[in-house]
């Protein structure tokens, strides 16, 4: 899957440097290591159904207002919301848009 960052800096600074520059978006280490791993699942997979194969990402398919996004798992509290949509030409490439890390108890 090819990973889209969008307008999100503190995405990129999380997954590549392991930090942000972006005060509200402090995590702590065990939290940014899980959504590094997080991040390079995303990108090993062929197509959405691999990550039914890693249970301890628990993907699921949202509902409600936020029906069209997708999330895994980070840890117990936080999950990786992100967006799938297929593009077709010769091939079925698979995108990924990461939205946000958000608290799943909110």
């Amino acid at each position: 899957m090819y990973i889209e960052y969008d307008q999100e800096e503190y995405l990129w600074e999380l997954y590549t440097k392991g930090k942000t520059s972006d005060k509200k978006h402090r995590y702590q280490p065990e939290v940014i290591r899980g959504y590094q791993k997080a991040v390079f699942v995303l990108s090993s997979a062929k197509r959405i159904e691999d990550l039914f194969l890693n249970h301890s990402l628990n993907y699921e398919a949202l509902q409600g207002d936020k029906k069209g996004i997708s999330s895994v798992r980070i840890n117990k509290k936080y999950r990786l919301e992100f967006t799938v949509k297929e593009i077709k030409h010769e091939q079925i490439i698979t995108c990924c848009r990461l939205l946000d890390i958000s608290n799943h108890y909110k």
